[in-house]
């Protein structure tokens, strides 16, 4: 093989390798993100509630860009199902308290993340990154409605 060849062979699979790792980088998602243009999260619907801790607009629409797509967003905990040592299913939300003290905000502001296996949250006050696969398939439960699920595959501190 001559010098040019192997060059060119070099280059195109550096850039192949370097294409296969941008391709699994999760795309960063804010909460702005999962709101749809023009959405009023303080709507006719949001006044008047006799229940102080009652969700707002649990049918929120949802934004489809991300579904199926593999993010990244930050937010807070609001734990579901586990232990003291491992959480397998919670909320997440983008403020603290969410859900807890104060009522849970629109189901497009909540996402449902579900771990096959647990995982260590250390404390519930920080802020977390959670990287998974984005759903915009709802879940419903005793705390909120939600417009997103998140298939979990790790957490790092915000």
């Amino acid at each position: 093989m001559n010098v040019r060849v192997v060059t060119y062979l070099f280059t195109v699979f550096s850039l192949l390798l370097t294409l296969n790792v941008n391709a699994a980088e999760p795309k960063e998602v804010y909460w702005e993100d999962l709101v749809p243009e023009g959405f009023n999260e303080l709507s006719p619907n949001a006044v008047g509630h006799e229940n102080r801790m009652a969700q707002v607009q649990p049918n929120a629409p949802v934004v489809d860009k991300y579904d199926g797509m593999r993010v990244k967003i930050p937010g807070f905990v609001v734990p579901l199902e586990g232990t003291v040592n491992s959480t397998t299913e919670f909320l997440l939300v983008p403020y603290f308290g969410a859900c807890i003290h104060v009522p849970p905000p629109p189901s497009n502001q909540i996402v449902y993340v579900k771990f096959e296996e647990g995982i260590a949250i250390s404390n519930l006050s920080d802020a977390i990154w959670v990287t998974g696969t984005l759903s915009t398939e709802g879940w419903s439960g005793d705390i909120a409605s939600v417009g997103y699920r998140l298939t979990g595959e790790n957490v790092a501190p915000f």
